[in-house]
């Protein structure tokens, strides 16, 4: 997401950075290309106009202009007014009331209020521990009850069973005993939509909200209709009145004006974003975070929340336990692609990783990107436990049958059997030194070196960093801002600065928080503690 408006205002800073001295021409000429950029991203008008002339009046004072590095003050100074845009602070869905707490799913048809009701619910039960109920209020859609009954059997929670022939308000009235019946503590009402705002919509969600006096009233609105979704939000707050915004295909959003009109034009804030079509695919919204990413800057905290949700620690345990004794075969290089596919892939992670964002177009000109990764997962599936548990037996024969059932070449294969290779060695090197595992920092630094960029292997991977294990958020804002302050995400031209010693702080062999030993991000040392699924 925001990939077309990183670049376009990472090349136009990075103009100013690379500057010794600017003049208020200088700037005026900067801040014109970013009014161009934001309106390409379809930002509403007013909004880029607003947030040009702040960006301006801060911009063009001496305090800045004289600066040692005015350049990276323009560059704050942006960054600040991006977070005053999307919202200072993430605000998360209130549950702060007697139960059961009523959230309501308003939007149109079509923007995906089911199965973001279906995520949230999820996200309430396996993170909070909340006991919810789901009821379908959509009599117009067909199956639009039966679908929330699949999502919720497919989630494990609960929803209200269907009565033939009840109006949307008569359900909302019944779910609402429900609930208090069964000691559920919060109730999600998944409301109908229609292919456009009318009247009779909007009186039956004004009845709906009278019937079942909701704490929450979501809108969720789909992020590639753009301007189109400002208007919807502002119609619906307006009427309705609503507490809060859900964006989905937040994925598929290359531009992101949506997310930059929606909260200034609306005042309410982004509490969730749909990443995905898979259950697990929903974000809150973290305004500063957001900023850093569209600036290039990277999203580490994001980065391992991520990690410790995603990845298994007893397996990870005993794998890195397996590691450490030398042994690496191709059911390991499996688990461990499959752990970086759940983490977003090999895009999804460099985007969080500050500086990293521009080699994505790198690694994916070079044909390193995720599909590789597929097709690799696809070799492997194709072979026999024997042939995966022992690579060596692999010879003409058994490559062609391989080939054949996976569509692959034999070049492919070799190439996945050198890479095999090479990170086996180094897991044997790396065991006997007590370090654990490793495989996707030798896989990261073996893509590098075939770019002819060692330096990603040699400075973002090196140990001896903090471990982020044993440090609380504050001191983590630390070491992000001692990031920022070396350049990184200011758009060094040659990547990552080679200045840093041992690679980022914090993200050496330290480690991360809630991650199992032995386990590896791209560049991102050993993995300590451990989240059981």
């Amino acid at each position: 997401m925001f990939e077309s408006l990183q670049e376009r205002l990472g090349s136009i800073l990075n103009g100013l950075t690379g500057r010794g001295a600017l003049s208020e021409a200088d700037v005026a000429a900067a801040l014109r290309e970013v009014r161009r950029a934001l309106l390409e991203a379809d930002v509403a008008l007013d909004v880029v106009r607003s947030f040009t002339d702040k960006v301006r009046e801060r911009a063009v004072g001496a305090a800045v202009l004289k600066s040692i590095k005015p350049g990276q003050m323009v560059v704050k100074i942006v960054h600040d007014e991006l977070v005053a845009m999307l919202g200072e602070e993430g605000v998360p869905i209130d549950l702060n009331a007697p139960a059961p707490v009523v959230i309501m799913m308003v939007g149109l048809q079509g923007s995906g209020k089911t199965t973001t009701s279906a995520k949230i619910a999820r996200r309430l039960t396996d993170r909070q521990g909340k006991k919810v109920l789901m009821a379908s209020l959509d009599t117009r859609r067909p199956a639009a009850q039966e679908q929330l009954r699949q999502l919720g059997e497919q989630v494990k929670v609960a929803t209200l069973p269907v009565v033939a022939g009840q109006s949307p308000v008569d359900i909302a009235r019944r779910a609402v005993h429900a609930a208090k019946l069964g000691g559920h503590d919060v109730l999600i009402l998944d409301t109908a939509g229609r292919t456009h705002i009318d009247e009779p919509l909007m009186v039956e969600m004004a009845e709906i909200k009278a019937a079942s006096n909701p704490h929450e009233i979501l809108l969720v609105a789909d992020s590639l209709t753009g301007q189109d979704a400002v208007n919807l939000a502002r119609n619906f707050d307006e009427r309705v009145g609503i507490t809060g915004l859900v964006l989905t295909r937040m994925d598929g959003d290359g531009r992101g004006g949506a997310a930059l009109s929606m909260r200034a034009v609306t005042g309410k804030p982004i509490k969730l974003i749909g990443t995905g079509e898979k259950m697990d695919a929903l974000e809150e919204f973290y305004p500063k975070r957001i900023a850093d990413r569209i600036l290039g800057m990277g999203d580490i905290v994001s980065l391992v929340e991520k990690a410790a949700e995603t990845i298994d620690a007893e397996k990870a345990a005993a794998m890195a336990k397996k590691m450490q004794s030398g042994k690496f075969d191709l059911n390991d290089l499996a688990d461990q692609l499959g752990q970086m596919q759940k983490m977003g892939g090999m895009g999804g992670i460099m985007g969080m990783m500050p500086g990293m964002g521009k080699m994505k177009d790198q690694m994916a000109a070079a044909g390193l990107d995720d599909r590789m990764f597929k097709r690799q997962l696809a070799i492997i599936s194709s072979m026999t436990r024997a042939e995966r548990a022992n690579p060596d037996i692999l010879k003409h024969s058994r490559k062609k049958r391989i080939a054949a059932g996976s569509g692959a070449d034999a070049a492919e294969i070799n190439k996945l059997l050198k890479m095999h290779r090479g990170m086996a060695d180094m897991m044997k090197a790396m065991g006997g030194k007590g370090k654990g595992g490793g495989m996707m920092r030798g896989l990261m630094g073996g893509l590098a070196s075939k770019m002819g960029m060692g330096g990603l292997g040699g400075g973002m991977m090196g140990g001896g960093m903090p471990d982020l294990s044993k440090m609380d958020p504050g001191q983590l804002e630390a070491l992000r801002k001692q990031a920022e302050a070396a350049g990184l995400g200011k758009g060094a031209s040659g990547g990552l600065p080679g200045g840093l010693p041992g690679g980022l702080p914090g993200l050496g062999g330290g480690g991360l928080p809630g991650l199992p030993g032995g386990m590896k991000l791209p560049g991102l040392g050993g993995l300590p503690g451990g989240k059981k699924k």
